[in-house]
């Protein structure tokens, strides 16, 4: 029995170190030294932040006037799950003073990029950041997830109706509590859930055909938002 013991707890501690080598102490998890040095260097307070991932950081890639014509910033990064993004909220939102802040998230949660989590766990994410917005006097706006029915790093999963899913609590939320909510899903979907070909080349992340529908949508949800602010 002693040996038994022994066995199992050597095998603990096995696993123990094992899992500390492979969570590098080392390693910016949520990633705060993305942004650093451009929120050092902001002359003054944004307008607008669009806090998002891959898909919000290939929109300023691919269309860096929208976003210098709008007044938007980007503070999106490639890859992150809402978890990531409430961890910097306060770096690369509040305390960058915006009076909007855009949230659009959800695609890498629900591809599992930092593990396994609910829908009503994401949603819990998205709640967090609207209210330390709220506290801090900066106006929240919560966007759809865009369509996408497979991930080619993931592509043991089937996406589209979890998409659907987390789409209409984040819509319900938003309704509940008086939030402009800025659906992408709906014109950029083909029937089966998937990001409509004409918009995408990955089925996940849009070119600029799809960011031009993007485009139109949210610039007339923000400028509702900046007039009910100018009151």
């Amino acid at each position: 029995m002693k040996n038994l013991k022994k066995l199992l707890l050597l095998a603990a501690l096995t696993l123990s170190a094992a899992t500390a080598a492979a969570q590098d102490p080392e390693t910016d998890w949520a990633n705060f030294g993305r942004f650093e040095a451009e929120n050092a260097a902001l002359a003054s307070s944004p307008e607008v932040v669009l806090m998002g991932n891959s898909i919000t950081e290939g929109w300023i890639r691919l269309r860096p006037g929208f976003f210098a014509e709008n007044g938007y910033v980007s503070r999106a990064i490639s890859g992150q799950t809402t978890s990531q993004m409430l961890v910097r909220f306060r770096a690369d939102v509040v305390e960058l003073h915006p009076r909007i802040v855009v949230i659009c998230a959800g695609t890498n949660d629900i591809a599992r990029n930092t593990g396994r989590i609910s829908l009503e766990h994401i949603l819990d994410n998205l709640q967090s950041m609207v209210e330390l917005a709220r506290a801090n006097g900066i106006r929240p706006i919560l966007c759809s997830v865009p369509p996408a029915g497979a991930f080619g790093w993931r592509p043991e999963l089937k996406p589209a109706q979890d998409i659907v899913r987390l789409n209409g609590m984040i819509r319900a939320y938003a309704d509940a509590e008086g939030i402009p909510y800025v659906d992408y899903h709906t014109p950029m979907a083909a029937a089966d859930g998937s990001m409509n070909a004409d918009y995408t080349k990955d089925g996940v992340h849009p070119t600029e055909a799809g960011y031009a529908v993007m485009e139109r949508i949210l610039p007339p949800v923000v400028k509702r938002v900046q007039a009910e602010i100018g009151k």
